[in-house]
């Protein structure tokens, strides 16, 4: 008698590829202004300071061009913050206008979790337009 076999048929690509789908799944639409306030000199900032560096990305950025990104360094051994401040139409909905991560005990990968969970969760849906008119077809709809 055999038991049947209940695992995965490959392994998980591991981190880099969880980071990778987090970011693929980032949209800033909602965020009107993200600050990262981190002291260089504390133990638990590599993971703020990663997530600073892939935020900061051209790619990330085109989600939402009117987005400022403010880079705060102190050195008063405080607990890394990140801060985002919600664009107003949005806050009203949702009732909230700050939504503040502190990452001084969570990873890259979690930060951008919750990044996704809460901002990009928010983010308006893109409307697609269903067709593409041609010329002679804006023709006739100028002449009815």
């Amino acid at each position: 008698m055999s038991i049947p076999y209940s695992g995965t048929v490959r392994r998980s690509g591991g981190v880099v590829s969880a980071i990778g789908k987090q970011l693929r799944a980032v949209n800033l639409k909602a965020a009107k202004r993200i600050t990262v306030k981190f002291d260089p000199f504390s133990d638990n900032v590599k993971h703020t300071r990663n997530f600073l560096h892939y935020i900061s990305s051209p790619k990330i950025i085109l989600t939402n061009p009117n987005c400022s990104l403010k880079t705060e360094v102190v050195c008063d051994r405080s607990e890394p913050v990140i801060d985002i401040s919600i664009i107003p139409s949005i806050a009203e909905t949702a009732k909230v206008k700050n939504v503040t991560f502190k990452s001084g005990n969570l990873t890259c990968l979690e930060i951008l979790q919750l990044l996704n969970k809460h901002i990009t969760s928010l983010a308006p849906a893109e409307q697609v337009s269903s067709s593409v008119q041609t010329k002679s077809e804006k023709k006739k709809g100028k002449k009815k």
